[in-house]
C-alpha cells in the first residue's frame, strides 16, 4: 500500500513538474477575441422612415483584438493588443459611423487558475464619427486619447477565457467659431463583456 501511494505521489509531482515546465517553456501566446460595449455619450441619432431610431454612441459597441499575452509566473501574466471598436446606424440609405483603434497594456494578478484580475492604459487612435447616404452631414474627428482600463477574465480552459470590464476614456475634438477655437469633450466610458481565445 505505501509502495502505490508513494508511486501515486512521484505520479502526481512528475506531471506537475511537466505542466511548470511546459508553462515556462511557453510562457507566450497569441490571444484574438470579439465583444460588446455600451455606455459613452450620444454622438448622433440616426431615425428611420418606420418611426424607430438607433443612438451612435462614444462607448458602443462591437470590438475585437488581436495581440499576445505573457506569463510571467503563476501569479502574474501581461497582455498587449490592437483592436478595432466601432458603433453604427446602418440602413439601405446609409449609415453613421464611429470608429476608433485602440491599442491596450495591461498587467494581471491571477489569484486562482481559472481566474484573473488586472488593469491597465489603453491608446485610443483615429477615433471618427463620419456618414454617408442619409447621415452624409455627419463628420467629426477626435484627438487621439489615453484611458484606463479595469477587467477581470475567467477561464474555461487554457485557451477560452470570457472577461468583463470597464473602461474610462474621454475623447476631445476642437472647432472654430468666430474666430476662436473650442473644445468639445466626449465622455467614452463603457462596460464590456468579451470572448478571448488563446493559441
Amino acid at each position: 500500500m505505501k509502495k502505490i501511494a508513494l508511486v501515486i505521489a512521484v505520479a502526481i509531482a512528475s506531471l506537475s513538474s511537466a505542466q511548470a515546465q511546459t508553462a515556462q517553456a511557453n510562457p507566450l501566446r497569441f490571444v484574438v477575441g470579439a465583444g460588446l460595449t455600451a455606455g459613452g455619450d450620444k454622438l448622433a441619432t440616426a431615425e428611420y422612415s418606420h418611426g424607430g431610431s438607433v443612438d451612435v454612441r462614444a462607448g458602443g459597441l462591437i470590438a475585437f483584438l488581436g495581440g499576445v499575452d505573457y506569463r510571467v509566473n503563476q501569479q502574474f501574466s501581461f497582455q498587449g493588443t490592437v483592436g478595432f471598436h466601432v458603433d453604427q446606424a446602418s440602413a439601405k440609405n446609409g449609415d453613421v459611423t464611429f470608429k476608433r483603434f485602440p491599442i491596450e497594456v495591461l498587467a494581471y494578478f491571477h489569484p486562482t487558475n481559472n481566474m484573473r484580475i488586472g488593469g491597465g492604459v489603453r491608446y485610443v487612435s483615429s477615433p471618427k464619427l463620419n456618414g454617408d447616404g442619409f447621415g452624409a452631414g455627419v463628420y467629426q474627428e477626435f484627438d487621439n486619447t489615453v484611458g484606463a482600463v479595469v477587467e477581470g477574465e475567467y477561464f474555461f480552459s487554457p485557451n477560452v477565457g470570457l472577461k468583463l470590464r470597464y473602461v474610462k476614456e474621454e475623447y476631445e475634438s476642437n472647432y472654430v467659431y468666430r474666430r476662436v477655437t473650442y473644445t468639445e469633450k466626449t465622455k467614452g466610458d463603457h462596460i464590456g463583456i468579451f470572448g478571448n481565445f488563446y493559441f
